[in-house]
């Protein structure tokens, strides 16, 4: 999971939608879509990304669970013989979604001061006018 998702994408577009935001361009929603293979985790970055939009005065639409997804791998136990004998593995990846509406340049702001799960992968959509 670490090797996986980077933080750095959400940074850099941060970094460029504050630009946008101080020279008087104003997006009308911005949509994040949040993964991690931890619900709990995934939870808490939730609820602190939350928190930092709801203090700077911008509505906020959801989490929204989104469907979790199951990966299975079945594997045999014996490298040689034995084919009936085999073992059974799944990673889970659990999602939710925020849409960010009326965004200021303190949200965006709070959120690249906001410290991160380095589990957690975030994925960002600027939806304009």
């Amino acid at each position: 999971m670490k090797g996986d998702f980077t933080i750095l994408p959400f940074l850099f577009w941060l970094v460029k939608l504050t630009s946008s935001l101080y020279k008087g361009k104003f997006m009308e929603r911005i949509r994040l879509k949040l993964k991690a293979y931890d619900h709990r985790v995934l939870d808490r970055t939730v609820a602190a990304i939350v928190e930092a939009v709801k203090r700077t005065g911008a509505d906020i639409r959801g989490p929204v669970p989104m469907p979790t997804k199951i990966k299975r791998y079945t594997v045999l136990k014996s490298p040689h013989i034995n084919k009936d004998s085999r073992e059974q593995f799944e990673i889970r990846i659990h999602a939710r979604m925020l849409d960010i509406v009326a965004a200021t340049p303190d949200t965006v702001d709070s959120l690249t001061k906001l410290d991160l799960a380095p589990e957690v992968s975030v994925e960002v959509r600027a939806m304009g006018k």
